[in-house]
């Protein structure tokens, strides 16, 4: 299968990387070359760690790097598509205007993903003259290790792109579960509920990001609190979250104030070196100011 990702960032390459892993042929486009070779760089670092813990073979790796090219042209990357996967930001208008463009340029009978991860499947798709071929194929973060991938059905998604969808997910090596196209999906509704609650949590002086994050790892089994997945996922996108599911389902779901202080500072958790936690080479090394340092 020919498979063509959009957007070579975190998630981009991540699902290039478990596509190229399952013998497809895999072609990553973005706006520029850097960034594509950006993406490429980073799936050998990923696999060559896969080769030091001996996760995955000298040859396999070799093997899925050389399935794996990268390109700017987006009719380059999609012209001999099976299936399209968008991961660009997370604006409705500039994912209808990929689909669009996609559609102009893939075959019709290829089918056209979003890995958005709240965003409404339906209103994406609906840009499509076909909306029956498009759909959501939401991964999680990293793409390489975690199992679950929602499949989001849009109301105009019609049954034979759920099922090739589903079975691409299957072919990779992941889990697939169905989920109706509704805000925040299954994993983000209910995972966003759990961290909006622990920022809360923070705010109030309940107990510092540490100690609530050991309470849901210890007590619950959680193997990240929710304070620092937060971070890790990055507080813009959370807050961005945040105010669709406010919209789409009400207050319980309004941002708190810390959270808005802090995006707008400009610390958004491990990508900026601080957010909740202080990171220093992709690793907690204290807490913010408001709390100081771990012990």
């Amino acid at each position: 299968m020919n498979v063509a990702v959009l957007g070579a960032g975190t998630m981009g390459h991540g699902i290039a990387q478990v596509s190229a892993m399952a013998d497809h042929d895999v072609t990553i486009r973005d706006v520029e070359r850097a960034l594509v070779d950006d993406g490429i760089a980073a799936i050998e670092e990923n696999l060559r760690g896969g080769v030091e813990r001996d996760k995955v073979t000298d040859d396999e790796m070799r093997a899925a790097l050389d399935r794996v090219s990268g390109t700017t042209d987006l009719a380059e990357a999609v012209s001999d598509a099976d299936l399209v996967v968008e991961a660009v930001p997370e604006d409705v208008d500039l994912k209808k205007q990929i689909f669009e463009d996609v559609e102009a340029e893939a075959p019709a009978d290829a089918v056209i993903a979003s890995n958005t991860s709240s965003l409404p499947v339906t209103e994406i798709v609906s840009a499509l003259d076909d909306p029956g071929r498009g759909i959501g194929l939401h991964f999680f973060n990293p793409v390489h290790i975690m199992q679950l991938v929602e499949v989001v059905v849009g109301e105009q998604t019609d049954d034979e792109t759920v099922a090739f969808a589903t079975d691409f997910v299957e072919e990779i090596g992941k889990t697939a579960i169905e989920v109706r196209d509704t805000a925040g999906f299954a994993s983000s509704r209910l995972g966003v509920a759990l961290g909006v609650e622990a920022m809360r949590m923070v705010e109030e002086g309940v107990a510092s990001p540490r100690d609530i994050d050991q309470s849901m790892e210890l007590g619950y089994n959680h193997p990240m609190g929710p304070v620092e997945l937060g971070d890790v996922v990055g507080l813009d996108v959370r807050l961005d979250i945040l105010e669709h599911l406010r919209e789409e389902l009400g207050e319980r779901f309004r941002p708190p104030q810390i959270l808005r202080r802090k995006v707008r500072a400009g610390n958004l958790g491990k990508k900026t070196g601080e957010g909740f936690y202080v990171w220093e080479d992709g690793e907690i090394v204290g807490t913010s100011d408001d709390w100081g340092d771990e012990e």
